[in-house]
């Protein structure tokens, strides 16, 4: 296998391994509905309002990378949800199963050698794709670690 398309394999798996921290998958599996709006004592956010943060960011990323009418979202209030809590577990899941498709477009467009990496993105002012890419791993780990913070301070996370 050529090195660029090495690269473009370790860019996707980045998006959602667990190989130095858990996944997405694991941090938001098994969080029972009446736990996902707690925010624990001394930490500022609930699960929901980090898992919502985690899909609107991503979004984001892929919607700046992808989209000739893309608008960058006002921030802080289109980032965050309004409320610590989900309306229902419909909003749970479906927010749970959006983070996931949007991965899956994130990693194909890591994987298609059309996407020319170090190109710049034509809605921004000098970031690359290979950047974006690497964005929406780190924010996604970093927000993960927060999230199986909130767990171990609700007491289901071990």
């Amino acid at each position: 296998m050529e090195a660029e398309a090495r690269l473009r394999e370790q860019l996707a798996k980045l998006l959602d391994w667990e190989d130095a921290h858990v996944s997405f998958d694991a941090a938001v599996e098994g969080i029972a509905p009446r736990l996902r709006g707690a925010t624990p004592a001394g930490l500022p956010h609930s699960p929901w309002q980090l898992l919502e943060h985690l899909r609107r960011t991503q979004r984001d990323i892929l919607e700046f990378c992808v989209s000739a009418h893309y608008a960058l979202p006002k921030w802080p209030e289109e980032y965050w949800p309004p409320s610590a809590a989900p309306a229902s577990d419909m909003e749970w899941e479906g927010s749970v199963a959006a983070f996931s498709r949007d991965r899956e477009a994130l990693q194909r467009l890591s994987r298609d050698p059309a996407t020319d990496l170090f190109s710049r993105v034509p809605n921004g002012d000098g970031q690359t794709y290979l950047r974006e890419i690497l964005l929406a791993a780190d924010h996604t780990s970093y927000h993960v670690g927060q999230m199986i913070v909130v767990r171990r301070a609700l007491g289901i996370w071990s």
